[in-house]
């Protein structure tokens, strides 16, 4: 049967060159003898109503053409289907696609990914928000990392930023942010138990990198059926600064401060921190976590 590829494009990737890259990928799909449309959303709501009504309609595959947070929008429509998801990474940091092996820094090789069509399931994170104990409707899903502490601070201050752009602005942020940052007093139930943890940050990862590449949750395994809950107990301003810089190297694993806790579900709560997740604002703890297993087919280069 002809493939019925949808491609999901962010129209401002690609550093001014989402047409042409669209084209280009667009041209190699069809090359294979794949029936493509183009999905092209004017915000992350309307390209998220487009990707689950490609669901509905019966594609195979939706590629997503973007960053990470357009990963994040198809992985909302995809999660416990049958549809699998492509990946030409376009954004700056591209976490997801680093985890699976996908090429990044050149559209057709990735494109030449989803036309080999070889499929992998992967875990998800799935996040539910509670009140009173028990979780609201409105569940969303991550595919790398959720942040709930000095790293989610960043990117909050970061956001409200207006100049300057790029990686100057998060180092900025990060500066304002550590000179009044304190532990945090975080209330965990990991698996059934409860733990009351003061920590500098709070990450729970289906893969190992955010950020565009800090390793965070290094060597965190997407398809074991766990999530790698990653604490940095509290420390100095000045031997954080120290340490969290070498997160990019995966230095921090020997610090004494760094905890690794691999579970099924976690329960997160702790005052006035906001969550993000695949690097896209989620809202303020409390949330509960859970480990979906294989809930997500992704299409990734075959094994050698």
């Amino acid at each position: 049967m002809t493939r019925q590829i949808a491609l999901l494009a962010n129209p401002t990737a690609g550093r001014g060159n989402a047409d042409q890259i669209l084209e280009a990928v667009t041209a190699r799909l069809s090359a294979s003898g794949a029936v493509v449309e183009h999905l092209i959303g004017d915000d992350a709501e309307h390209a998220l109503e487009l990707a689950r009504k490609a669901v509905e309609d019966g594609f195979d595959t939706v590629v997503s053409l973007g960053g990470d947070g357009m990963v994040h929008v198809a992985v909302q429509a995809l999660a416990g289907t049958e549809v699998g998801l492509g990946v030409v990474p376009l954004g700056t940091g591209n976490d997801f696609a680093r985890a699976l092996g996908i090429p990044a820094g050149d559209p057709l090789a990735a494109a030449d990914v989803v036309v080999r069509n070889h499929l992998r399931r992967i875990d998800l994170g799935r996040t539910a928000r509670t009140a009173s104990g028990s979780a609201s409707a409105g569940d969303s899903w991550f595919a790398t990392v959720l942040a709930a502490g000095f790293d989610a601070a960043v990117n909050e201050r970061a956001n409200a930023m207006r100049w300057p752009h790029g990686d100057l602005r998060y180092t900025l942020a990060a500066l304002s942010v550590i000179r009044s940052w304190k532990p945090v007093p975080y209330r965990l139930e990991i698996d059934g138990v409860v733990r009351e943890q003061e920590a500098m940050l709070l990450a729970i990862a289906n893969t190992e990198s955010y950020g565009g590449g800090l390793r965070i949750a290094a060597e965190c395994d997407p398809t074991d059926g766990l999530l790698d809950a990653i604490l940095i107990k509290p420390v100095s301003r000045l031997e954080f600064l120290r340490v969290f810089p070498g997160v990019r190297q995966a230095k921090h694993l020997t610090h004494p401060a760094f905890e690794r806790i691999r579970a099924r579900r976690i329960k997160a709560s702790a005052p006035g921190v906001i969550a993000y997740s695949d690097g896209e604002r989620l809202g303020p703890l409390p949330l509960d976590v859970e480990c979906v297993p294989s809930a997500l087919g992704v299409l990734v280069p075959p094994p050698s």
